[in-house]
């Protein structure tokens, strides 16, 4: 589905797993997500705007990539207001993108360590993700989003090998938050692939009607953050690494 269903917006329950008011819902027979901006409880780091606005424009940046990154996601109303809506995805419980494991278990191949510690019972540990085209993608869309909260359990890994990153209200910041678990390709080149979708961002911005459709969801300031960070990574064209003071990874890691 390319386009918002129509209809309206009916509750069918509550996801009390999330930090701020979320339900599952159905705009007819088509289950969705819905995030009413009155239910949110933004960060103070995060003053201006709303979570719902960065969600949808982190949509729009993905569609622009191409990469089907982020679920079909707008601004729609429903029995709590205006907030984001967003496609239900019924991920397959038998993978793991990202996982935590012994650190004496990491697969040979196919997987990258993000890094190594202790858990609570002070046994060895690795964070690890896959080696994935799709999570590459899901990495450079991150860095050039700003991601400040790039949970594991925000990569849900469909049946069909896909996987769609969720729960960007945390996003395009002007000053630097990437905060992510996805750090398995520090410094490795970016592919013909990765690098083409930055293209698109840029040609976009600079020369289509992307910044303007972002206009209405970020400030000014962090559309220019957001144009710079593009035009740093295509420069250097290799996967950054971790700067600044602030983790690196968000806590916690699921």
């Amino acid at each position: 589905m390319s386009v918002p269903p129509e209809g309206e917006l009916e509750l069918a329950g509550r996801i009390t797993t999330a930090s701020n008011a979320t339900f599952f819902a159905r705009i007819g027979e088509t289950p969705v997500v819905y995030k009413p901006i009155r239910g949110e409880k933004p960060l103070w780091d995060f003053p201006d705007g709303c979570l719902a606005h960065r969600e949808v424009a982190a949509h729009l940046v993905s569609d622009a990539l191409g990469w089907n990154v982020v679920p079909l996601t707008w601004l729609g109303e429903g029995p709590l207001g205006e907030g984001m809506v967003q496609l239900w995805q019924d991920l397959d419980p038998e993978q793991d993108a990202v996982d935590l494991v012994a650190a004496d278990a990491v697969p040979d191949e196919g997987w990258r360590v993000v890094f190594e510690g202790e858990d609570g019972d002070d046994r060895p540990v690795a964070l690890i993700h896959e080696d994935s085209v799709a999570l590459r993608r899901m990495a450079v869309f991150d860095v050039i989003a700003n991601n400040a909260d790039r949970k594991g359990g925000h990569v849900l890994a469909m049946a069909d090998g896909h996987r769609f990153g969720v729960d960007h209200g945390l996003t395009f910041h002007a000053e630097h938050k990437l905060r992510t678990v996805l750090w398995g390709w520090i410094g490795e080149p970016l592919s013909a692939d990765e690098l083409a979708g930055v293209d698109r961002i840029v040609t976009g911005l600079f020369e289509g009607d992307l910044a303007a459709r972002l206009a209405p969801l970020l400030t000014a300031a962090e559309i220019d953050a957001f144009a710079e960070r593009c035009e740093r990574l295509r420069a250097s064209g290799v996967f950054p690494q971790p700067e600044g003071h602030m983790p690196a990874a968000p806590w916690p890691l699921f």
